[in-house]
């Protein structure tokens, strides 16, 4: 948001992010918006959620060394949805979206998934890789929103930022 020219705080607040279960678009919007309702502010406010799916399972940030290296063996060679729903709200008017991104990851030795984890970008993000990374590496093509692969898709939000500037009062 800030290379795209807005000013901003960044709050990370205590919010339950217990996977609901249901459509993926629906529940990282669900979890968007309890993440939400955990701010109290009137100014323009964006929250977001994003996962990894593949087979129909989320795949969230791994717990450790060992989850990191299942997720990333899962995915190699294979082709994942990456998944981020956010909710936008000035006041009492509200915007809420999902954007969803194929990812095909190129096929991986173990060997390659170990030297990658070694840099430490793994365990913080959904699915245990960082495109904005070393883990660009891993990737084969994107079909869709790079932004949305990083975490938030930029273009998407501000055009929703914009409907709801319009929308307010």
């Amino acid at each position: 948001m800030q290379a795209a020219g807005c000013s901003l705080r960044i709050s990370s607040p205590d919010a339950d992010e217990t996977w609901p279960g249901g459509d993926p678009s629906d529940a990282t919007i669900e979890i968007a918006k309890r993440k939400l309702a955990k701010i109290d502010d009137p100014a323009l406010t964006l929250a977001a959620d994003t996962v990894v799916m593949i087979d129909g399972a989320p795949l969230g940030k791994p717990k450790d060394h060992d989850d990191a290296v299942r997720m990333l063996q899962m995915l190699a060679g294979r082709e994942h949805r990456v998944v981020t729903g956010f909710c936008l709200r000035h006041g009492t008017t509200y915007h809420a979206d999902a954007v969803i991104t194929k990812v095909g990851f190129r096929p991986l030795t173990r060997e390659e998934i170990e030297y990658y984890i070694s840099h430490g970008e793994s365990l913080d993000k959904a699915g245990a890789y960082a495109v904005q990374g070393i883990g660009g590496a891993l990737i084969d093509h994107i079909e869709g929103s790079y932004t949305n692969v990083i975490g938030l898709p930029l273009p998407e939000v501000l055009q929703a930022v914009d409907i709801l500037a319009k929308a307010a009062p």
